[in-house]
């Protein structure tokens, strides 16, 4: 009882009262809240800096990327991989990192005229390179005709992967493959649609195949 009666007194002297679960959440809320705005903040001015504003690379080396008919000089991380350097240097963000492991091949590009999962293959080893991204293919105002294809057979849901179908569908123009949709299949095995579009993109293509 004695005890008690210092821990009244204590808290007396103090001049606070006890700490209840309402005073707590109401502290920790307006706390969180603080935190928040100040994160929200933090992130609005960092997307306000300028390429000019970022980092110099340590290490970096010159390289030419002629993209899209543009030569772009630059100068990358050795271990930069080619999607990372057309996203992220380039910034043509059309080029879609999917797994980052060549599994999906949303990152589809054409070097010097053959398709490749960008996400395998580091950028220094494309140095003079012929490269073509979906920025490249067509316009909004003058479509490739596989862009045109995709568009009137519906050959996309969310979208995600339909800039490297595209890329892949015109190498396969190119390439040797049968008459049959089992054809297009096997030559389009290695783009994958997660929300299951397969059928109206085969469709696309072989509308492209018998015009051409």
């Amino acid at each position: 009882m004695a005890r008690k009666g210092n821990c009244m007194d204590e808290k007396e002297q103090l001049g606070r009262p006890d700490p209840n679960r309402r005073d707590f959440l109401r502290t920790m809320g307006s706390t969180t809240a603080a935190a928040v705005v100040s994160g929200c903040a933090t992130a609005r001015s960092g997307n306000q800096k300028t390429v000019e504003d970022a980092p110099t690379i340590e290490g970096a080396i010159p390289i030419t990327l002629r993209i899209n008919g543009k030569d772009r000089n630059l100068r990358i991380d050795p271990r930069a991989t080619l999607l990372d350097c057309i996203r992220e240097t380039v910034a043509l963000t059309g080029t879609k990192k999917g797994c980052d492991h060549g599994q999906c091949g949303a990152c589809t590009v054409h070097v010097n005229g053959r398709r490749m999962n960008s996400c395998l293959s580091l950028a220094l080893l494309h140095d003079g390179a012929e490269i073509t991204t979906i920025e490249g293919l067509g316009t909004p105002d003058a479509l490739h005709p596989m862009q045109a294809a995709f568009l009137a057979h519906d050959g996309y849901q969310c979208g995600y992967c339909t800039s490297g179908q595209i890329m892949s569908a015109v190498a396969l123009l190119k390439e040797p493959c049968g008459p049959t949709d089992a054809d297009v299949k096997e030559l389009m095995s290695g783009n994958i649609c997660r929300c299951g579009a397969y059928q109206k993109i085969v469709a696309a293509i072989q509308h492209v195949r018998k015009r051409a």
